[in-house]
């Protein structure tokens, strides 16, 4: 029987306002604010972010970090909980609530694919009306270490409403890791943490490349995407390059890597150089030179620096007239494939290109993709059909025909006696 004094919370009928939301200061002590239904600043969030920004994060990770806890601060206003009496029956709630709520609709163009559908020439799903279990579980790591800095900090809550996986609540998990094995994982998943299927790269086969290159309309376009493909940097690192980094007498551009912020140079194909070359004379005289002006910019007046969005948008055009769905992520996974299909180059080197802390990471790009098995599998089915229409080789000298026809039960063939 179900005990009457615990109560159940209907989820699926909660209603959780859009009240609340993230604002950008301009300050870069305090880059982002968490800002309540009132217009009030939310001090707890505002200490979390300044001591985040303290511990090295980038001003994008306070900025994600804030909206998944103001998601966090909606849903516990909906079930009028304070956010330091959360309990696991609160982080069991929103997880729940997380799980089967909608995304928030967003303007779509007329012609945009169905949520979830899949493009029949990328094989790649569009986003879903759900939110995917890897946005679930960045939202709860993000609200556990939340949790985790004030009870360092304050002693207070007791209780982190999102515990940790068995085995690394104790710090001992890896306490001696071997550098030469991967890391251990936790004993069991954490509670409320979202199951995520092993994503596997998505790679641009190279007949589609060439017809994407073949669509682009501008040098700067096949600048940009030239260097993609050669360098597998990440698109925020190659957008950000200066003309000071680039060396053509050295093919290479240097990029400020993500994760470590350190310099890093990157060497790019020969063609990625030409293609910068006619785009750098078309805009001579038009964008300011100078070692640390960018490389990149837009086409039209006022000509600004080529932001994330921009680039994007080049894709999109792209992908709209092909009928695509890819990314510029992909052209990173792209780049990385071809890299480990080519014998000169070891895993340690990919491993270096792509800036990678751990060669177990570098490691998924040696898995074949969908793609190369099911060519590799039919190229299997027409080997053996072959072989199969071959007639049967003669015995070797020595063997009686009639007797290996009565052994094997096949038809005899001539032999030496």
């Amino acid at each position: 029987m179900t005990d009457p004094s615990v109560e159940i919370r209907d989820v699926a009928a909660l209603k959780v306002d859009r009240v609340g939301r993230v604002v950008e200061t301009g300050d870069p002590l305090r880059p982002f604010t968490l800002l309540d239904e009132n217009g009030a600043e939310v001090a707890a969030v505002t200490e979390f972010l300044h001591h985040m920004l303290a511990d090295d994060a980038r001003p994008t990770s306070l900025r994600s970090y804030a909206y998944e806890l103001l998601s966090w601060f909606r849903f516990l206003r909906a079930i009028s909980v304070p956010w330091n009496m959360a309990g696991r029956a609160e982080a069991r709630d929103f997880a729940l609530w997380l799980k089967t709520v909608r995304k928030p609709v967003r303007p779509r163009r007329p012609d945009a694919p169905a949520p979830g559908a899949v493009n029949p020439l990328t094989g790649k799903a569009t986003p879903g009306l759900q939110y995917a279990p890897r946005t679930r579980r960045h939202a709860r790591a993000v609200i556990r270490s939340f949790y985790e800095y004030h009870r360092e900090m304050h002693g207070r809550p007791l209780v982190n409403p999102f515990p940790a996986g068995e085995g690394a609540e104790d710090g001992r998990l890896n306490a001696h890791h071997n550098p030469m094995q991967p890391f251990r994982q936790p004993i069991r998943r954490a509670a409320y943490q979202p199951k995520e299927p092993k994503p596997a790269p998505r790679i641009i086969p190279d007949q589609a490349f060439s017809e994407l290159f073949a669509a682009l309309t501008s040098n700067r376009d096949r600048a940009l995407i030239a260097f993609y493909i050669s360098t597998a940097a990440r698109a925020s690192e190659l957008l950000g390059i200066v003309q000071g980094v680039v060396a053509p007498e050295d093919q290479t551009v240097g990029v400020i890597r993500k994760g470590s912020r350190v310099l890093q140079h990157l060497p790019a194909s020969p063609d990625a150089f030409v293609w910068l070359l006619l785009y750098q004379r078309e805009m001579h005289g038009l964008i300011p030179k100078g070692a640390s002006e960018p490389v990149w910019w837009t086409l039209r007046r006022p000509f600004r620096p080529l932001t994330y969005d921009a680039a994007r948008m080049v894709f999109t055009r792209v992908n709209q007239l092909l009928g695509a769905n890819w990314t510029l992520h992909d052209l990173r996974h792209s780049a990385a494939k071809r890299m480990i299909r080519d014998p000169n180059l070891t895993l340690v080197d990919v491993q270096w290109v792509l800036g990678h802390a751990h060669i177990t990471t570098t490691e998924i790009y040696t898995n074949p993709s969908p793609d190369e098995v099911i060519s590799h599998v039919i190229a299997h089915h027409e080997r053996q059909r072959s072989s199969a229409a071959l007639p049967p080789a003669p015995p070797a000298p020595g063997y009686r025909p009639e007797v290996l026809a009565a052994l094997f039960g096949t038809p005899q063939t001539t032999g030496e006696a």
